[in-house]
């Protein structure tokens, strides 16, 4: 695994093709009330670029690709992420494949769809959550670089197993609606419907 560092956004001269695996690291779980830190994006090839955020400015580079409609972009649990990234640079993210929506989709004899879980058992891979609630807002460790890099280098692999999940039992459609669905699901998160199914009698 190749991790390259960046401050602030990407250069201009990278080329991610059309499917990038994207994560967020930030100061909790609130978007509105929390910062945004490090975002990290990888186009499936065992290297990892991650961005370190030290302002306010916006990433134009980065900002290219999320609004590129051509390109897809992979999450893992993309409710969060898509939400930090359109509240904090005003962005709407289209053309989403989310690995967790997959996994609950097919992987129903399991209430286990986290992303270290996933690897484990579609890929057979171990993977450490340790750094998971560490201070993202200061410098970065070695062990904060290989966990944030970790968290998308195996998104592709997870997205080509899960689509294999959905085509054998028929429900590529209605997953295909779901990720449509992302985008209006963050809108009601940022504008105070977090906590509300508006679907309930």
């Amino acid at each position: 695994m190749k991790i390259t560092v960046h401050q602030n956004d990407l250069p201009s001269d990278l080329n991610f093709g059309l499917s990038v695996a994207i994560d967020t690291e930030t100061m909790g779980l609130n978007p509105i009330r929390d910062k945004l830190c490090l975002i990290q994006i990888s186009k499936g090839n065992n290297v990892c670029h991650l961005i370190k955020i030290n302002n306010n400015n916006k990433p134009k580079n980065l900002i290219k690709i999320l609004k590129n409609n051509k390109i897809q972009k992979i999450f893992h649990y993309a409710r969060f992420d898509v939400a930090i990234l359109k509240f904090t640079y005003g962005v709407n993210i289209k053309n989403i494949f989310c690995t967790k929506i997959a996994s609950k989709l097919v992987r129903t004899y399991t209430d286990k769809h986290g992303y270290k879980d996933l690897c484990s058992e579609l890929l057979n891979i171990s993977i450490s959550k340790s750094e998971q609630t560490s201070d993202w807002g200061g410098a970065l460790t070695l062990k904060q670089k290989n966990y944030a890099a970790t968290d998308v280098l195996y998104l592709h692999k997870l997205k080509n197993k899960l689509n294999k999940m959905l085509q054998r039992e028929k429900r590529v459609d209605i997953a295909n609606e779901c990720f449509k669905f992302i985008e209006h699901r963050t809108e009601l998160d940022l504008n105070g419907w977090a906590d509300q199914d508006i679907f309930r009698h």
